[in-house]
């Protein structure tokens, strides 16, 4: 099981945007679970979503996978998605496998709630 904290923001040009911050470790055995989470906030909430990964200190190639699939969700409904804070014991991960290029990564919460929400063309 996966915590997962959530919060809804508002931008200055009205779009919504939900925060999402897992803890723990986003792996095999809780990637689904978070994959779930990201289809819901996207289809029900909002297809602006921000990931804050502060609180994860290890992922794998299925957490790697569930926030791939969170991006071309949020593409579908002419959205955005964000990572931001990657904590530095996950950061080695995305350089490695080079998907620090593919999604729009940000130091801080702050700065990315403070971004224009890109849509997403994957």
């Amino acid at each position: 099981m996966i915590k997962i904290d959530q919060k809804t923001c508002t931008t200055k040009d009205g779009d919504t945007i939900m925060v999402l911050t897992p803890e723990g470790r986003l792996d095999i055995t809780t990637a689904w679970q978070f994959r779930l989470k990201l289809q819901e906030c996207i289809s029900k909430h909002t297809s602006h979503v921000v990931v804050n990964l502060s609180k994860v200190n290890f992922i794998d190639s299925s957490g790697l996978t569930s926030l791939i699939a969170g991006m071309r969700d949020a593409d579908k409904f002419k959205g955005s998605f964000r990572i931001c804070n990657i904590h530095p014991e996950a950061k080695l991960v995305f350089e490695v496998t080079m998907m620090d290029t593919v999604f729009e990564i940000f130091e801080t919460e702050e700065q990315v709630l403070q971004t224009t929400p890109k849509k997403q063309f994957l």
